[in-house]
């Protein structure tokens, strides 16, 4: 005789009321509802998460960044948006509040003469690079990274000023016309006469 056959003659003699046997269907009716409610509950909170998590990963995908950058001298973060067309916008909040917006890009050309936009990583150099700013007063200063250079003295006769800026490892030749545009290089000053 298996446990089964043993425990249905055991129980076999004890019989249950009509009103006990409702409420057991009741309860196990009861809990299915309650399992279904909650296994709905679980789908819609998936499907809230899931979507959100959809749109978070569109949006690191490179269409927006959150980055941190030197402006000013100061490490600063800022909101990238980087488009298909090799350009970009940017907005931070300055140091007293309030939201800045800039942007930049552009194009380069290959050996073989032909253009292309800008790459995300070219975009980010741009914006990795030294500025120069013409303050109200008359001065001139130079930012890079967090440093903040004023070269307002150091113009020659013919407007042109040219800076070495040191960063670690890294060295940055700077060439500055002014209020006419600025090149630098990693290897050398750039002649005035090459740009612009």
């Amino acid at each position: 005789m298996t446990n089964h056959e043993k425990y249905k003659k055991a129980f076999s003699v004890l019989q249950t009321s009509e009103s006990s046997f409702r409420e057991v269907k009741n309860m196990a009716r009861l809990q299915k509802r309650t399992k279904m409610k909650t296994a709905a509950a679980v789908i819609a909170g998936c499907i809230l998460l899931g979507g959100t998590g959809t749109a978070y990963a569109a949006n690191v995908g490179g269409i927006q960044r959150t980055i941190q950058l030197w402006i000013h001298g100061d490490q600063t973060n800022a909101t990238l948006n980087v488009s298909d067309n090799g350009t970009y916008t940017m907005e931070y909040y300055d140091e007293n509040g309030e939201l800045q917006e800039s942007g930049g890009g552009g194009i380069a050309f290959e050996a073989d003469g032909t253009q292309r936009s800008l790459t995300a990583e070219e975009l980010m150099e741009e914006i990795d690079s030294p500025d120069v700013e013409y303050e109200e007063d008359g001065s001139v200063w130079v930012y890079y990274h967090n440093q903040s250079i004023d070269i307002t003295n150091k113009f020659n006769d013919n407007k042109v000023c040219f800076v070495k800026i040191a960063d670690g490892d890294k060295t940055l030749y700077l060439t500055v016309k002014y209020q006419n545009g600025f090149s630098y290089s990693n290897e050398k000053y750039v002649e005035p006469e090459e740009f612009n």
